[in-house]
């Protein structure tokens, strides 16, 4: 694959410091979440991923919409990030909850869901590595 895009950020100190971006846009105090033992007192790379994954998503359902002649462009994918323990490390799963407009009927959003999942970026990297659940709403 040629990248026709790559994003450079930096994270010092693990869950506990800070992640900067190379244009200066994103610079984030990390700290782990209270339900991890933290103090909750910064983000967390499960709200990153849930950020960038729904937007992807999101991105990924316009196009296969448009492409389908249907207009989904007050779509809303919400992502949900679990983290928690798999064997001797930790593993997370995903629920992407998109909310299409009123005027898709089911099927068809069913199917323009699906094939989104197929064109998304984060869900060809996540596939086959971690769970994601599709809920239409």
């Amino acid at each position: 694959m040629d990248a026709l895009y790559t994003a450079v950020a930096t994270a010092t100190h693990g869950r506990e410091g800070r992640a900067v971006s190379s244009d200066g846009r994103i610079d984030l105090k990390l700290a782990m979440p209270v339900q991890m033992g933290g103090d909750g007192q910064g983000t967390n790379p499960e709200q990153l991923f849930a950020a960038g994954y729904a937007a992807c998503f999101g991105s990924a359902l316009g196009l296969v919409g448009r492409q389908a002649k249907v207009d989904v462009s007050d779509a809303a994918v919400t992502a949900e990030v679990g983290i928690g323990k798999q064997g001797e490390g930790f593993g997370l799963k995903v629920t992407l909850r998109v909310e299409l407009p009123g005027t898709v009927d089911e099927e068809t959003g069913r199917k323009l869901v699906e094939t989104a999942h197929q064109v998304c970026p984060y869900s060809n990297a996540t596939r086959g590595n971690v769970d994601v659940d599709l809920v239409i709403e």
